[in-house]
């Protein structure tokens, strides 16, 4: 009986929504919502997205990606996991309430649930448990170079 009042609940709070399907497609919309947003480019590189989704009246957004992938990110030493489904709610320079991103600390898979852009040269991050850590957004776009210059190459 509980999976069907949070299937409920999913349905209200996707309703509404603009959803699109295809990874080239998906790919585009989450770049062009982080570019938004006012984050780099670099700070969520999902790969193989199949459906995303943003809810305009409430911020809602969703992006599924065919299966879980994990980065590590040169420029802040920092490995990553994202999950099969990432989810927030966003409004101009911060994404809240994020579920399905962990951040590698020491032995430990760390849920990241807050990520703001401040003064447009930093990125903080909070966890769960409200410790939280800035890193400069030239490290995101850094990564997304390197990438780029890798997908040339091959």
């Amino acid at each position: 009986m509980g999976s069907l009042a949070a299937a409920t609940t999913e349905k209200d709070i996707r309703a509404g929504a603009e959803i699109i399907y295809g990874a080239e497609e998906c790919y585009n919309h989450s770049m062009e919502l982080l570019k938004a947003l006012g984050f780099p480019e670099g700070v969520m590189p999902l790969k193989n997205l199949d459906e995303a989704g943003l809810v305009r009246e409430t911020g809602y957004v969703w992006m599924k990606q065919k299966a879980p992938y994990e980065h590590f990110f040169k420029g802040t030493n920092t490995k990553v996991r994202y999950d099969t489904e990432v989810t927030a709610y966003v409004e101009n320079g911060k994404m809240k309430k994020m579920t399905g991103v962990k951040s590698r600390q020491m032995l430990l898979w760390v849920p990241i649930v807050e990520m703001s852009v401040e003064e447009k040269e930093k990125i903080y991050f909070k966890s769960v448990v409200g410790i939280g850590r800035s890193f400069p957004a030239s490290a995101f776009a850094d990564d997304v170079k390197a990438e780029s210059v890798e997908a040339v190459a091959n």
